[in-house]
């Protein structure tokens, strides 16, 4: 029987002396795990992303509107577009009758163009914010203050910008003070935001603040509010501040216990739900088309393994001569599959890796690269090499010596 020192030997050995076969052996495998990995890393990046970005809610914060923040169904959705609006009204009645709630505002939003001088800037989002919403809204500001309840109350023409503003219209220039046209009106900038990035390439900088009172003004009520409250203490109090909100509303609107809602909830943890919903479907259909790839990577493998039997026939012949026992020759066989598998295994992970950091490098796609990840890219080459190996072995093994040997 061989000692795995020699049994390592023979394998290396072999796909030295067989180079281009061992390279077709390993590149199906390499394509295979390489999918696989690049999109797990993608989707599990995403998943991150998504939980620090694409929510800016706090865990103690809850808004409210007259649809679904998440619509479930399209049918839910038409049913919500007729529901009567949130006002200034509705947003007093929660703030008056919920004792939970330490901070209750409100907010609409808009697109718009701004520009500065010469410089313009398509769908900015003009955003109406009532002053409380400085104490509520997660977004940090990087220079300047929040509007004042002076500057609701009387409604004056000042904003705060988002990043992107601030580096596309005011590059080099300190905007603080400056006058920024909004929506053909000039609006005094009073603060900038801190930059928040993309979400799935769709800027989140690209906006401006100003006063609810202002937005009113000039554009009217025809829009919905959505009720932003923000109430600290824990599950249980942030739970007894959405049921006193859901009260206040309900007593507002006049909904009877026998009538349903026309306002819908919205937390951190629906979109995350969301979010989580819609990824375990697109992960399960990429996983299914990364093992596929795999399967295919194996099946070319075993092919590869038989062709390989066929052309050492008479070594193999030999070898069995020379005192090599059955379990020598599967042990070999197999040591071969295996370590090609798990070679292109390796090289497939760390090209999935890098081309799932290329994607975010130059595109704004997020990924995460984690040591399990890596780990299971081995252990699959690995089983694959297992698997797909297993026939072409016991062929070989199974080989008559002495037909063997009369191979040409």
């Amino acid at each position: 029987m061989l000692s795995l020192r020699d049994s390592v030997h023979f394998t290396f050995d072999s796909i030295r002396n067989h180079r281009l076969r061992s390279n077709l052996t390993m590149l199906g495998l390499t394509m295979g795990v390489a999918t696989l990995i690049t999109v797990m890393t993608l989707i599990q990046g995403a998943n991150v992303y998504v939980e620090h970005k694409i929510v800016n809610l706090g865990t103690d914060v809850f808004q409210i509107a007259n649809v679904p923040f998440v619509a479930r169904n399209f049918h839910e959705m038409i049913r919500a577009l007729r529901n009567k609006h949130l006002n200034n009204d509705d947003v007093r009645a929660v703030a008056e009758r919920c004792p939970h709630c330490d901070f209750v505002g409100a907010q609409v939003v808009t697109s718009v163009t701004s520009r500065y001088h010469d410089h313009e800037l398509q769908d900015t989002q003009l955003v109406g914010q009532t002053a409380s919403m400085g104490n509520i809204d997660s977004r940090a500001i990087l220079q300047g203050r929040f509007i004042t309840e002076f500057e609701g109350q009387k409604a004056l023409n000042v904003c705060l910008i988002g990043s992107a503003l601030q580096e596309q219209l005011f590059a080099g220039v300190d905007p603080l003070g400056r006058a920024i046209s909004v929506d053909q009106q000039e609006f005094k900038i009073i603060g900038t935001y801190e930059k928040i990035g993309s979400v799935l390439g769709q800027d989140q900088d690209n906006f401006v603040v100003i006063p609810l009172t202002t937005y009113q003004r000039l554009r009217g009520t025809v829009l919905s509010l959505v009720v932003q409250v923000k109430s600290g203490g824990g599950a249980v109090v942030f739970q007894q501040a959405m049921d006193e909100a859901r009260l206040a509303l309900r007593a507002r609107r006049h909904i009877t216990s026998d009538k349903p809602e026309d306002f819908y909830f919205g937390t951190a943890e629906t979109y995350i739900s969301l979010w989580e919903s819609i990824s375990v479907a697109f992960f399960s259909v990429f996983i299914m088309v990364s093992l596929i790839s795999a399967v295919v990577g194996g099946i070319v493998i075993m092919n590869v393994m038989l062709v390989s039997v066929t052309e050492r026939t008479k070594e193999i012949g030999i070898r069995r001569a020379l005192g090599a026992t059955k379990r020598d020759i599967l042990l070999q066989f197999m040591s071969e599959s295996v370590t090609q598998c798990v070679i292109g295994g390796f090289i497939g992970t760390c090209l999935g890796f890098a081309t799932a950091l290329a994607v975010k490098r130059f595109t704004d796609f997020p990924a995460s690269v984690q040591l399990g990840v890596a780990l299971l890219g081995i252990g699959l080459s690995s089983g694959i090499g297992l698997f797909f190996g297993i026939h072409p072995a016991l062929r070989a093994a199974n080989l008559d010596p002495i037909e063997a040997l009369r191979t040409e």
